[in-house]
């Protein structure tokens, strides 16, 4: 079993190769048309989220940020509260 997934994770862990270079065919300089050709492809296969997802998660981040900044305010003044009381 662990022989198994040994070799499954190496396989997994493989670099594919590039099925297109930006690289122009005599091996010199940068091809902007396959680069943006390449880049059309991959933005084709974005699933972008819908509206409703896009503001549900946006208000999450949003209130967690909001969270997180007063949980590190509050914690703030209580040290600089006791640093107060000993010094």
């Amino acid at each position: 079993m662990a022989k198994k997934d040994a070799k499954q994770a190496a396989k997994e862990d493989k670099v594919k190769p590039a099925a297109r270079s930006n690289v122009s065919s005599d091996g010199e300089g940068f091809n902007a048309s396959a680069f943006a050709q390449g880049t059309q492809e991959e933005l084709a296969k974005v699933i972008w989220p819908t509206r409703q997802q896009l503001i549900s998660e946006s208000a999450a981040v949003i209130l967690m940020v909001g969270l997180s900044a007063t949980l590190i305010y509050l914690v703030d003044k209580l040290f600089g509260w006791a640093s107060r009381q000993v010094f």
